[in-house]
Parts: structure tokens; C-alpha cells; sequence
């Protein structure tokens, strides 16, 4: 019996096993179909089924919500990857419950209703077909098909490879931002924030990174030429981006953005708060300015309401810029109390920004403040508008603080005895006493300086009187120790030091330059940095500040996100076809480098030339550069050129300046006066602005042999160029060639000419026949007309 009874229940055991296997086996089981028809209608969420592509590249069906998986929505989607991100959707705002269907009625119409058969069409666009057509099907491109409507007509938040944009909109999936093929715009504002170069129209975007636009311009993904999934989305931050999928990270990876600086997005933090923009992690956060407090929406309001408009006064916010276009009032006025006087005069300004700089920029802040932001690039300071009886102080401060230093020195003499019997007892008597303090009084302040090195800030604030008020801040060593992680991050080294990236307290990013073999005691370096730090101008890199203590002379510079000129111009890019025609720097080099279009070029050697020109003739002392290279030339985000390392020259020891020949600069960028006892002027940086002008133009280094045919012993490139351009009447072989299918003879000859004429005569061996700066900035702009150079030689030989 008892065997029995074991047999019964182990029987009864395996029965019960096999039927939740198969009962689980069956419920999990997918039901995959290539063609959704008549005889197979109608189609529920529980159904799990999939419609796929013939590659499977790509599923269609109904998707449960993430954050309500009640609720679902007939989605297309990228198959068999983890992230499942949604390309298209037929009822993104009516997402259905699980008694809804997809069906086919017998006239052929593709209906999506959500619980009766009878009700509410929400499929997005009439979709009628045959009955015993081919049905609804997915191609492998990501369109979804049947009868005369295609999903590719009526995009949502993103665009497929092969798929036009033209005509179409994109709305995020959060409904805030909308991209209409031209710009993008705040959708609750019908506010523009981003718009195309000339305001040209988005045409397709295919599967090697290419992003068409205007009239065959072009855009280009960071890893373009490889055949990848792309997609071309607008997210809900409301930056439009082109991703491709990396199988080897399994991951989307952005290749190209629209918005660099994510503040610039409008609509990214509420009304009266600020936006900032963190470069090392890219991301954003808000702020509430001084005298406001947080609010509803990532939105800030005053802590105490201005009721008096004469009990206001007014905080100052260093480079805060609030862009809402329609709340604002510009005027011009001709200066700082004239602008403050309209927006204390005015009931409903809340504050107003000015620049000074002497264009007469003055911009108020009426009824509301929004899409505001912090960025040093903005060179605006605003006011904002508080309660008098407002505690809080601003600390969006700038680098602008004047130096306050106090620098007590008292010395007293004795006073002489009551009693004197003689004149020349008495005369003795002080003057012993006076030599005798004196000269204890020098030995011992020199004694303390040199054994007590801690207290040397102190003996270097006795020679500020020498500075003039105001000029850069000073920094501590700990500051930029602190700010650069103990110097860790190195992006840059010259011959004037090792340069590192940091980030200040306030969230500024920074180039911090550590000067090496620096002459001349702390005065002398003060007054030079002084000097350096006054020279303001478009393509210079502006100094904010110094350093000098425990032995170091540190410079602080802004930071010039771009890099060099020379990682753009040298870098090995292979293009797969030489018979694309674009407008733009678009191509990517081995560096995800943009390989720079001519406007672009030429912009740069402008800036350049006035920048050179403002050092040799409008600077309050004259300066050399003495090493102008394309690495000394920095790139801005909208490749604005700034030159950097002017007037460090006079910092270095002269026996670092002079070397037994005399030379100072790089090799192949020096003029050859620099060999010879002759005087050096400023035409000795005509002469490296002329071979650097020549690099722009052919995208090689000068020293780097072009022409097979040439010795390599007889090779000089402005020789070779010259031959090429006046002789055998062919620009073309000098131009770079990578993008020499981009050169049009009608746009680009009078610019690329004037270049080339203008390098010519900056490299004639003698000085005197150079011309100046100011004036080859001139050539270059076209003001002034441009006669035939004579064939550049070297050391006065002919050919």
C-alpha cells in the first residue's frame, strides 16, 4: 500500500510539472510575422506578436509604457537591441488599454481602436488597402507600409536613414520642442532657439553619417563613412542629435549635434532662473540668481517683492545673459547711468544687461526673465532689480576685481636726549642712531624674506604701488592646485611651459600656463603680466589672471574649447569619395578633427592678421610675437582664431631668447634675419604669419615635401607654391586636397588668390620689402589691391 501510494504521487508530480512547462513554454512563445492581413485581423497587445522586416533590422507592435505598463502604443522599434528604442509610434498621445486591437475592415481600412470595434480611429493618418492585398508590412528600412500610407510621411521624434525630412516636423516625445525641418523652436512659446546655416532646409540623412541640407550642403557624423544604424532624433532636452549604434560598446553614440551649449536651448530651466552648463560632464543645472528663491518648475521668484521702486537697487551678475526674445526692450545708450536710469524709471523692468565695450549695448528685462544663462563667451554683465532691503549678494562675480593690498611701513628715529650739551655730540648721536637702524632694519627684512618663505606674499605686495588700479586677478598656488587636480590634466606644452586644463570655484573653465625660466624679480613680472592682460581684441586669448608664489610664475588664460589650429590643418583624413561637393568643414580626420571648408579658412587667416596688427600697431607698447605657428593659434566653437602666447618674449632669460646664432622661434617658422647681425622688427612676424598663411591654403606643414620631382635638398616650399601659381598657372595643385572638391573657381578664386598673393609677399627675404600687418590684414580683406609678388628666395640667393 505504501508503494502504492509513493507511485500515485510521483505520478501525479511529473503530470503537474510537464503541464507549467508547457504552460510557461507557450505563454512566453513569440509569434513573429512579416505581413499583417485581412485573414489575420484582429491583432491585440496580448497576442505577443512582432511584426518584423525581412533582415530583422527593425519590429513593429504594441509596447507597454515604461512608467504605465497598462497602457500600450503600436510602435516601430530596432530589433534585437537591448535598449528597444522606439523610432516611430501610431498613438504616441492615445496610448490604448489591453482590450484594444489592430484590424482590417472588409473596405480595406486600417483601424487601431482602443476597446469597440465602432470606436475612435486612432491610427494617425488614413490607411487604406486592398483586402487581399500584400497587408501591412515593415521594410528593412524602418517604414512602415500599407496601401498608400508609409509611417516615413509622418514621422514623430525621429529620422530613418533614406527617409526625407523635407516637409515633415519632429516633436519630442515630452511635447516641449519641435524641429520643422529648419529650426527649432519651444513649442509653448513658438520660440526659435537653433536654426540652419542660411536658414536651409532639411533634405534626408543616409546610413553612412551624411546629412543633407540646402542645396546639396552637408552635414557629417564624427565616424562618417562606415555603414551603421543611424537615426536623427529630437530628444526631450530639445537638442536635435545624429546617433549610430556602436556593436562593439552596445550602445547610440552621438556624431553630430546642433546645440553645443545646452543653455542656449531655451526652455531648459524656468522663468527668472539660470541656467549652467557643466563641460566635463555635459550636462545642465538651474540656479536661482541672487535675491530670488526657488519656485514651481525649475523657476525662481523674488524672496522679497520690490514694492518701492525707489527703495530698488540693483545686484551684478557677471556674464549672465537672459536671450527671451519677446520680453525684452533694447535701446541704445551712450552709457552705463543712462541705461541703469530707463529700468529704474520703468515699473515693470526687472533688471537690465549692459557690455563695456563701448557698443552701447543696453537691453531691459521687461514683465518676465526667461531661457537666462552663465557663460564667460557672453562678455554681458546683467543688473538684476531687488529690494533695497535684500541681504544676499551676487556671486556670479567675473575676473574683473580690483587688487586691494595695503602695505603699512612706518620707521620712527629716536627721539634726541632732553639734555644736550653740545651741537656735535647731538649731530653723532642721530645720525649713529639712524645708520645704525637703517642698515639693522634692511639686514634683518632681507634675512626674514630669504629664511621664512611663507611670509613672501607679504614682501611681494610692497612693489604693487608700481601696478596701475585695477588689471588681472591674483591667484593663489593652492587656487590652481585645487582647480587643475594637482596639475594632472596636461592639454598643451611650448616653449614657454606646460599648459593644464582646470575649472575654477565658480565653474569657469580655465587654461592655466606654468611659465618656466622666467627673469626679472616679481615687480617686473607683475608689470609684464599688467601689460599682457590689457591687451584686449577679438583673436587674442584674453588673460584673467596670475600666479606668483613658492617659486612658480603661473598665467591664467580663458579656455579655448577647439585646440590648436595645427590638429585641424595636419591630420591624415581618408575620404572615400573625392566626388562629394560640400559647403562646410565637415569632413572628419583621424582626430574627429573637421577638416576646415575655405570660408572658414580664410576667416582664420583674417582674424589672425588683425590680431598680429593690433600687437604691432595699436598696443600701448610695441610687441613681438616671435612664434607665430599654427599651434599658437587657438579655435573657438565657432572657429573664431585666437592667437595665443604673445608678449611672453620679454619674460624669458635672455640667454634663453639668444642662443649662439641669435635665433628665437620654431624651425621653419623663423625669418631669415634671425640668422644674420642684422636688427629684428616686427617684419620677422610678417614673414611666419606669410608661411603659416601658406598652410592654411595647402593644409601641410611647410617643411614637408609636396613635389617628387624637387631634391629634397633644393626643396622650399613658397618657391614651389610660387612656380604653381604665377608660372604654371595652376592654383590647384597647391590647394589641400582633401578638399579640393569643394574649390569652385567662381566662389573661392578672388579669396584663395589674395591669399596666396598676400603669403608671397609676406615671405620676401628682405624685411623692407614686407609689408606690415595692418597692411596685409588689408590685402587679405580686399580694400587695397594686390600687385604680383616677386618670387620668394632664400638668404638673397636667386634661382
Amino acid at each position: 500500500m505504501s508503494s502504492s501510494n509513493h507511485f500515485l504521487h510521483l505520478h501525479f508530480f511529473c503530470f503537474f510539472f510537464t503541464s507549467s512547462v508547457l504552460h510557461f513554454s507557450s505563454s512566453q512563445l513569440q509569434n513573429n510575422i512579416t505581413s499583417f492581413s485581412f485573414s489575420n485581423s484582429p491583432w491585440r497587445p496580448t497576442q505577443n506578436q512582432i511584426l518584423l522586416s525581412l533582415d530583422s533590422t527593425f519590429a513593429a507592435g504594441f509596447l507597454p509604457l515604461p512608467n504605465a505598463p497598462a497602457l500600450y502604443t503600436f510602435s516601430v522599434w530596432y530589433h534585437n537591441i537591448s535598449s528597444k528604442d522606439v523610432v516611430w509610434s501610431a498613438n504616441r498621445l492615445d496610448p490604448v488599454s489591453a482590450a484594444a486591437s489592430l484590424l482590417i475592415s472588409r473596405s480595406g481600412e486600417l483601424r487601431l481602436v482602443n476597446s469597440s470595434v465602432n470606436g475612435r480611429n486612432l491610427w494617425p493618418s488614413p490607411a487604406v488597402g486592398s483586402v487581399n492585398g500584400s497587408g501591412l508590412s515593415l521594410l528593412s528600412t524602418g517604414n512602415l507600409v500599407y496601401g498608400d500610407f508609409q509611417s516615413f510621411a509622418i514621422p514623430t521624434d525621429t529620422i530613418l536613414p533614406n527617409q526625407r525630412i523635407n516637409g515633415t516636423t519632429l516633436v519630442s516625445k515630452n511635447g516641449k520642442f519641435m524641429f520643422d525641418s529648419r529650426e527649432l523652436f519651444l513649442v509653448s512659446r513658438n520660440d526659435s532657439y537653433w536654426s540652419n546655416l542660411g536658414n536651409l532646409i532639411f533634405v534626408s540623412l543616409d546610413s553612412k553619417g551624411v546629412v543633407m541640407y540646402g542645396d546639396n550642403s552637408r552635414y557629417y557624423a564624427s565616424d562618417f563613412g562606415v555603414e551603421k544604424l543611424r537615426r536623427l532624433s529630437l530628444d526631450d532636452d530639445g537638442n536635435l542629435r545624429l546617433y549610430s549604434y556602436d556593436t562593439r560598446l552596445s550602445q547610440w553614440v552621438v556624431g553630430w549635434q546642433a546645440v553645443f551649449q545646452l543653455c542656449l536651448i531655451h526652455g531648459t530651466c524656468g522663468a527668472n532662473s539660470i541656467c549652467m552648463y557643466d563641460v566635463s560632464s555635459l550636462s545642465t543645472s538651474c540656479v536661482c540668481p541672487p535675491g530670488y528663491r526657488r519656485a514651481v518648475n525649475n523657476s525662481c521668484e523674488l524672496r522679497i517683492p520690490v514694492k518701492d521702486l525707489g527703495r530698488s537697487k540693483f545686484l551684478r551678475l557677471d556674464f549672465v545673459m537672459f536671450t527671451g526674445g519677446l520680453n525684452q526692450s533694447d535701446i541704445k545708450t551712450s552709457n552705463f547711468t543712462t541705461c541703469e536710469a530707463q529700468c529704474r524709471s520703468d515699473p515693470s523692468c526687472l533688471g537690465f544687461m549692459f557690455k563695456y565695450d563701448g557698443s552701447n549695448y543696453c537691453v531691459l528685462q521687461l514683465e518676465r526673465m526667461v531661457d537666462g544663462y552663465w557663460s564667460p563667451g557672453t562678455e554681458t554683465v546683467m543688473f538684476l532689480r531687488v529690494d533695497e532691503s535684500e541681504a544676499e549678494v551676487s556671486n556670479f562675480t567675473g575676473m574683473t576685481n580690483l587688487m586691494e593690498t595695503a602695505c603699512p611701513v612706518k620707521i620712527r628715529l629716536p627721539l634726541p636726549p632732553e639734555e644736550s650739551k653740545t651741537i656735535t655730540r647731538n649731530v653723532v648721536i642721530i645720525c649713529t642712531i639712524f645708520a645704525a637702524e637703517l642698515l639693522s632694519g634692511v639686514f634683518f627684512f632681507w634675512t626674514f624674506l630669504k629664511k621664512y618663505i611663507k611670509y613672501r606674499d607679504m614682501a611681494r605686495t610692497f612693489g604693487l604701488e608700481v601696478m596701475p588700479a585695477g588689471g588681472p586677478k591674483r591667484f593663489t598656488y593652492a587656487e590652481l592646485k585645487d582647480a587643475t587636480n594637482n596639475f594632472s590634466n596636461p592639454i598643451g606644452k611650448g616653449g614657454f611651459g606646460v599648459v593644464y586644463m582646470g575649472k575654477l570655484n565658480d565653474g569657469r573653465v580655465v587654461a592655466v600656463k606654468s611659465l618656466k625660466n622666467i627673469t626679472g624679480g616679481d615687480a617686473d613680472f607683475w608689470a609684464e603680466v599688467t601689460i599682457i592682460a590689457r591687451m584686449h581684441h577679438l583673436n587674442l586669448v584674453r588673460l584673467w589672471g596670475f600666479c606668483a608664489e613658492k617659486g612658480s610664475r603661473i598665467l591664467v588664460y580663458e579656455y579655448v574649447p577647439n585646440g590648436s589650429l595645427d590638429e585641424f590643418l595636419f591630420q591624415n583624413v581618408e575620404v572615400e569619395s573625392l566626388e562629394m561637393e560640400q559647403e562646410t568643414a565637415v569632413v572628419v580626420g583621424s582626430k574627429n578633427k573637421p577638416i576646415l571648408d575655405w570660408n572658414i579658412r580664410y576667416r582664420i587667416a583674417l582674424g589672425v592678421a588683425r590680431a598680429i596688427a593690433y600687437l604691432h600697431e595699436e598696443c600701448l607698447e610695441w610687441v613681438l610675437h616671435c612664434d607665430i605657428k599654427p599651434e599658437n593659434i587657438l579655435l573657438g566653437d565657432d572657429f573664431c582664431p585666437k592667437v595665443s602666447d604673445f608678449g611672453l618674449a620679454k619674460l624669458k632669460k635672455k640667454e634663453d631668447m639668444i642662443s649662439v646664432s641669435r635665433m628665437r622661434g620654431t624651425p621653419g617658422y623663423m625669418a631669415p634675419e634671425w640668422t644674420r647681425p642684422d636688427q629684428i622688427t616686427s617684419k620677422a612676424d610678417v614673414y611666419s604669419y606669410g608661411l603659416v598663411l601658406l598652410e592654411i591654403v595647402s593644409g601641410s606643414r611647410n617643411f614637408t615635401q609636396l613635389d617628387s620631382k624637387v631634391a629634397s635638398d633644393q626643396w622650399f616650399f613658397p618657391r614651389w607654391a610660387f612656380d604653381k601659381v604665377f608660372k604654371e598657372m595652376n592654383v590647384e595643385d597647391v590647394l589641400d586636397p582633401r578638399i579640393m572638391h569643394n574649390y569652385d573657381s567662381r566662389a573661392h578664386f578672388d579669396m584663395i588668390n589674395r591669399m596666396v598673393k598676400t603669403a608671397m609677399w609676406c615671405l620676401q627675404d628682405r624685411p623692407e620689402m614686407r609689408p606690415s600687418m595692418g597692411k596685409v590684414a588689408k590685402m587679405l580683406e580686399g580694400t587695397i589691391e594686390i600687385t604680383e609678388p616677386k618670387k620668394p628666395t632664400i638668404f638673397f640667393l636667386e634661382d
